[in-house]
């Protein structure tokens, strides 16, 4: 491995979402010198534009993806000990429709359809309450509880469904900020030695015998690095890696799936998740969202390039709408919707004859044919990226003697270092010793924080210790810790990356906010000079 004087790395890893950021913190603790470079700002890409969830995938099943199915419900609850302040568990209800007929295109409701025609793709009941058991035991669940029975007449999450709606199955998961996983991931990294750089461009990797030379750009303009090997976790760009930044002959080959979501106002009071199949055979979700809004998705669309900058079409959020209002008893319209987004997700091409049908799993390959070694990533969830992270440390292991082995399950990501069920306490504690604040302002500091949030807050005792306030709980000592901690330098990394106030403040807000970071960027560079 390499020493503190080398100025070569061991790993160069270009990406900087979750796959990226979980492979550098992970071969850092490890002892591995790591260089990770990210075009944009950190989960810029994908890695920000989840469903949001840390869940083993029921409908995978259907698929007999039961190896991954198993893998992310035993990840669960290892991710939820160890960042309790991003991730928490979340209850679904699965409403029961008696009479639903669908398209069905998994190998499960083909089966039926050949052994059982009059079924016509249906998933009857029987099937469903299978699928949760396997759920319920696949994983070793401890923390979250089981599956069970509601009787939807009775309970109050039947009353935003539509009257026919009688029974439901209500089922674990978790939630994830997915963007502040991305974040804290490349904290830890930073904390173990790694360096992490953003709107950094990699140009081109040539190999130079059993050295990389890694030519990059940011706005400082061009310079040379170099490794014993390069790790793409360029997401949707790892084909574009492969064939134009390396120039490799690989025949590997991504698929791009887009998935859309659309924000509304908040449709029901409770705080669990509604689990909608369609007749097309697909599911959708609709989740309480930033206390004030429903969060519903997602899609599956083939995209034509990475480059091409995904959005929600009007025919995917009306998909949406319809979707739900088959379930909803207040039907919602577009003027419903205050915000939409949309990822790609770099799924392994499998050759798969849908979208909806291609493999999540992860598929990891190693090329070292010319000489110095590359490890491409393709495909993966994010529910699976610390697992995914160990398998990819396991064949850079090949490359690296005397590798320590898995140290990752267990260990919190900054600021969770607190129980599971410790966050009501922590709220309470953060507002006794800074009273100004309100329990919405202390429960989203310390869901954003978790323990960090009184080093952020450095012993104020009034809001204008903290500085200017930007609007909706923003302040700027808050600003000051997300450009110098977390590697924000826009207004939109602080609104819709590191938190959602996004969707709070107005433009004019924000474009003040924009300034401010300008500003304060330019000063920091300057004096850095």
């Amino acid at each position: 491995m390499t020493t503190a004087h080398d100025d070569i790395h061991d790993l160069f890893v270009i990406g900087g979402g979750i796959n990226g950021c979980g492979i550098a913190r992970d071969a850092a603790g490890r002892g591995l010198s790591v260089a990770l470079a990210e075009m944009n700002d950190l989960a810029s890409a994908t890695s920000s534009a989840s469903t949001k969830l840390f869940h083993g995938g029921l409908r995978y099943l259907e698929y007999f993806e039961v190896r991954l199915v198993r893998e992310a419900l035993e990840e669960r609850e290892t991710l939820l000990r160890a960042m309790p302040h991003i991730s928490w568990p979340m209850r679904f209800v699965l409403p029961v429709h008696r009479d639903m007929r669908f398209e069905g295109t998994t190998p499960v409701s083909k089966l039926l359809s050949t052994v059982m025609p009059w079924m016509k793709g249906r998933r009857p009941a029987w099937l469903i309450r299978a699928g949760l058991f396997m759920y319920d035991h696949l994983g070793g669940r401890k923390i979250l509880p089981p599956t069970r029975t509601l009787d939807l007449r009775e309970a109050p999450e039947g009353k935003p469904l539509d009257d026919r709606f009688e029974t439901a199955f209500e089922y674990s998961d978790c939630w994830v900020e997915d963007s502040r996983l991305v974040a804290l991931n490349a904290r830890d990294a930073e904390a173990r030695g790694a360096r992490i750089m953003t709107r950094t461009r990699v140009i081109a990797a040539e190999r130079d015998g059993d050295i990389w030379r890694v030519t990059l750009e940011d706005a400082d303009g061009r310079r040379e690095m170099r490794a014993r090997m390069l790790v793409n976790a360029a997401g949707p760009w790892v084909g574009d890696v492969i064939r134009g930044t390396i120039r490799s002959n690989s025949r590997e080959g991504v698929r791009l799936v887009r998935g859309s979501h659309i924000v509304t106002r908040r449709l029901f009071d409770h705080d669990k998740c509604y689990f909608f199949q369609g007749t097309d055979g697909r599911i959708m979700f609709a989740i309480p969202y930033e206390r004030d809004f429903t969060l519903i998705g997602t899609t599956d669309q083939e995209h034509d390039g990475a480059d091409r900058r995904p959005g929600c079409t009007d025919a995917e959020r009306d998909y949406m709408i319809d979707f739900v209002n088959a379930y909803l008893n207040t039907p919602i319209g577009a003027d419903d919707v205050v915000w939409s987004y949309s990822g790609v997700r770099p799924l392994y091409d499998d050759g798969a004859s849908s979208a909806t049908a291609a493999t999540r799993d992860y598929t990891l390959k190693v090329d070292a044919a010319g000489g110095a070694p590359v490890l491409h990533v393709f495909g993966g969830k994010i529910t699976t990226y610390r697992r995914l992270a160990e398998s990819a440390l396991k064949k850079i292991g090949a490359h690296f003697p005397d590798l320590p082995g898995h140290w990752t399950a267990g260990v919190p990501l900054p600021g969770g270092d607190f129980p599971v069920d410790g966050v009501a306490d922590l709220i309470a504690r953060l507002r006794a010793d800074h009273p100004f604040l309100t329990e919405a302002w202390a429960g989203r500091l310390i869901r954003a924080y978790g323990r960090d949030a009184w080093s952020l807050l450095d012993g104020a005792q009034d809001k204008g210790a903290l500085g200017r306030d930007f609007g909706a709980t923003l302040s700027e000592s808050e600003v000051i810790w997300l450009m110098e901690k977390e590697w924000a330098l826009r207004a939109e990394d602080v609104l819709w990356r590191r938190s959602k106030l996004g969707l709070r403040l107005d433009a004019a807000q924000a474009a003040a906010l924009d300034d401010y970071m300008a500003t304060r960027g330019t000063a920091s560079r300057v004096a850095a000079q």
